[in-house]
């Protein structure tokens, strides 16, 4: 979801990326247009905005005459379309073939492309055959089936595209992490109760007010061994880098997710402390300025609060914004950083 700042500004850059993504509502004068209306802009306090038309006409509004903000865009139908394709396919499809679907130029339908999702067609394809894999992995009989299964053309390619990434051996994801073992606890601080594991590559969660049952969903036949002498120095660094926030960087971490998601997590480890960054900046920190709601999206997958410092993300005008473990604790690693 949008937050209504990161819509104003869309609306104010008349950004064609956003069309289909939301309308502005006018309620003094009871129309709606899509954000890249050219109509002059009304005053921010007669602006509401809404998930799509069905939302503003339930509240009493008409689409705009000007902008046909019901109007799905014919970039957003040929990025719609090569989505369906590259999901259905069973290989990668080259940018030609997606383009020329839609009757675009390949180098201009990857603009198209990038600017609604944030991730080129082939980066895309790749996140999703990742995705599959990790789902693959999980349900299948065999290491080998699971790889097939997710779309790669054999074992080699999947080693090769994942390497590094997953943090434990397809063997284990396979079984539910059994094989692996994940030392963990849950420590008080100054925040409240606070969850720490880690493998042997490093911390693969940190989280407020969660236990043992969090990590035992994930990996139900992982050996979840508490504490452990290795851990323990482990531990007390991330209790320290918690307590008095600084630079987390000599910590290990255990993190996997899309090639954007990666990207926007080494974007927040580079935020210096006491700073703050907006969605926005954050998604232009990435070289995906148009892609904000991807941004805010890959803000919220991350497993391990604090080391990766997403709450060093706020919304446009210092707004807070959201948190996965609440205002309060965002707020109060912020203060701390502030001082």
């Amino acid at each position: 979801m949008l937050i209504d700042e990161e819509c104003w500004t869309a609306a104010l850059a008349r950004d064609r990326s956003f069309d289909g993504r939301f309308v502005s509502g006018v309620m003094s004068t009871g129309i709606y247009c899509r954000p890249s209306c050219p109509a002059r802009h009304p005053k921010r306090e007669n602006v509401r905005f809404f998930a799509n038309g069905e939302a503003a006409r339930a509240a009493g509004l008409r689409p705009c005459l000007r902008c046909s903000p019901d109007d799905v865009s014919r970039d957003e139908r040929a990025v719609l379309a090569a989505i369906a394709a590259i999901k259905a396919a069973e290989q990668p499809l080259a940018l030609a073939a997606l383009a020329a679907e839609t009757g675009y130029s390949p180098a201009h339908f990857q603009r198209v492309f990038s600017r609604h999702t944030g991730l080129s067609p082939a980066a895309y394809a790749r996140a999703l055959m990742a995705e599959r894999a990790v789902e693959a992995l999980t349900s299948e009989g065999s290491v080998t089936e699971a790889i097939y299964a997710a779309g790669y053309s054999a074992p080699s390619r999947f080693y090769e595209a994942n390497e590094g990434r997953l943090g434990m051996t397809p063997s284990a994801w396979v079984n539910g992490g059994k094989g692996a073992t994940i030392h963990w606890a849950v420590v008080e601080t100054s925040l409240g109760s606070m969850l720490v594991a880690a493998t042997a590559k490093g911390v693969c969660r940190l989280s407020f007010g969660e236990g043992r049952e969090a990590l035992e969903r994930r990996f139900p036949l992982a050996e979840l061994a508490e504490g452990g002498a290795q851990f323990a120095a482990l531990l007390e660094q991330v209790v320290a880098a918690v307590e008095a926030p600084g630079d987390f960087g000599h910590i290990p971490l255990d993190v996997k997710g899309t090639a954007f998601q990666e990207a926007v997590w080494r974007e927040l480890q580079r935020i210096p402390k006491g700073e703050t960054r907006t969605y926005a900046q954050l998604a232009a920190a990435v070289g995906k300025p148009k892609a904000v709601r991807a941004a805010g999206s890959a803000n919220g997958a991350n497993n391990v609060a604090v080391l990766i410092p997403c709450h060093r993300v706020i919304r446009t005008g210092g707004h807070l914004g959201g948190y996965a473990y609440g205002l309060e604790i965002k707020r109060k690693l912020l203060e701390k950083e502030a001082k």
